[in-house]
């Protein structure tokens, strides 16, 4: 598992995930959810929103209760990422990253869990057969991962583990 997901990822089934229509003998567990390790980069009191940096990227969620600097947990439930083939850009789901299809896995009818490879992080999407099929999505395909909605621990994490964005090289002027 990628140093980016916890170790103890939580395990769902389907009929927890979506609804209570399938019985115990029809649903598989599998990984729903996607949790990373992240630090607070700011917050921005204007729209009630942080700014989280991970491995990949960063995220946008409501205000965290967590000073800047401080390490914090971040589960993204499968069902709440979509996928595009193409730059999302008029839309209003404000987290959206780059990524590649590396497995599809069919579940019960009409579910599929979609893991995409962000770098250093799998994703899981949960999406129906028909949008497998309309978006002919393929292993290896590029795509993009929409993220709706994203849940914060309040469990505390030590700042040694989660990454550090990579600053910008100083600039030399002395000799301008």
């Amino acid at each position: 598992m990628r140093q980016a997901v916890l170790d103890d990822a939580i395990l769902c089934t389907i009929a927890d995930m979506m609804s209570s229509r399938f019985s115990p003998a029809e649903t598989k567990t599998v990984i729903l959810t996607t949790t990373l390790l992240a630090r607070v980069l700011r917050h921005d009191v204007q729209y009630g929103l942080s700014t989280l940096f991970f491995g990949d990227g960063e995220l946008r969620v409501p205000m965290v209760d967590a000073p800047i600097d401080a390490g914090v947990s971040a589960t993204i439930e499968a069902r709440d990422v979509s996928i595009a083939l193409s730059r999302p850009m008029d839309v209003s789901i404000t987290n959206r990253l780059p990524a590649r299809i590396v497995e599809i896995l069919p579940l019960d009818v009409p579910y599929v869990r979609v893991t995409l490879d962000l770098g250093s992080v799998s994703l899981f999407a949960l999406v129906t057969t028909e949008s497998v099929e309309r978006l002919a999505l393929e292993e290896g395909l590029l795509a993009w991962a929409m993220i709706k909605s994203v849940a914060i621990g309040t469990d505390a994490v030590r700042p040694s583990e989660v990454p550090r964005p990579r600053r910008w090289p100083a600039v030399d002027k002395s000799d301008q």
